[in-house]
């Protein structure tokens, strides 16, 4: 029987084997009753981690196949995503900025620092955890992505989510809470809530807050950032998450 995903509030369907065969073997030596399954999940580890790098490679692909976006023609990289990709932990920003978009890579400079230090609040290295945007490429002059870009962008959002399969996620900025649960009411009201989102028949527990971004413009509400850190720590320690 296949292991079944736990959701606070959701049981899912297991998915029965059709058959299980036997194999009997006659020796006169003694038999093993002992089976070490060490190897065996860490080749299944690796045949999964090797799945999901395959699929991230193809979304990469498939982002960058995109026609007639301003976004992707005003930008110099893609910037898919980095980190582990294990991680139960998903976050995810609103757009690059500058730096990323010269490196290819999430939540550099100052807007990364202040990332790194809220993190580290709570006893999580950025490194552990898989951070992406909900939009892919940089809006010219950084202004906010319009709700068709975030609606045409939402897509592969969900697919990328599909891939990682988090137990959580992390919604930093009104642009990655649209993308995800359609909202576009003022984060203020809807920061600091655990919500179930459905991605592709899959339930899971997101919560919105301040991007790093915003805070560094509007430090006033660190304040407000600090409390949703620690409902983030009581959800890992929750669900026994190893971060």
């Amino acid at each position: 029987m296949s292991k079944k995903a736990i959701n606070q509030n959701t049981n899912y369907n297991s998915e029965l084997l059709n058959s299980i065969g036997s194999n009997f073997i006659f020796d006169k030596n003694p038999i093993n009753r002992i089976k070490n399954t060490s190897n065996n999940s860490k080749k299944g580890n690796d045949v999964e981690e090797l799945n999901k790098e395959k699929a991230l490679t193809e979304l990469k692909e498939q982002i960058n196949s995109i026609e007639d976006c301003s976004l992707k023609n005003n930008s110099k990289k893609i910037v898919l995503g980095d980190g582990n990709i294990n991680s139960p932990m998903m976050l995810i920003g609103e757009a690059p900025g500058v730096n990323e978009d010269k490196i290819g890579l999430t939540f550099l400079g100052e807007v990364g620092d202040l990332l790194k230090k809220m993190l580290n609040a709570i006893n999580i290295k950025k490194e552990n955890i898989y951070s992406t945007y909900a939009v892919n490429f940089r809006p010219p002059e950084d202004r906010k992505p319009t709700s068709m870009e975030i609606k045409r962008y939402s897509q592969f959002l969900q697919r990328h989510i599909s891939i990682i399969k988090p137990k959580i996620i992390i919604l930093m900025g009104s642009t990655a809470m649209e993308s995800l649960t359609g909202l576009n009411s003022k984060i203020t009201i809807e920061r600091g809530k655990w919500k179930e989102v459905i991605v592709k028949d899959t339930n899971y527990d997101v919560i919105i807050t301040f991007n790093p971004s915003y805070l560094l413009r509007v430090p006033e509400n660190k304040k407000h950032s600090w409390e949703d850190l620690k409902k983030i720590k009581q959800k890992i320690t929750k669900l026994n998450l190893h971060i």
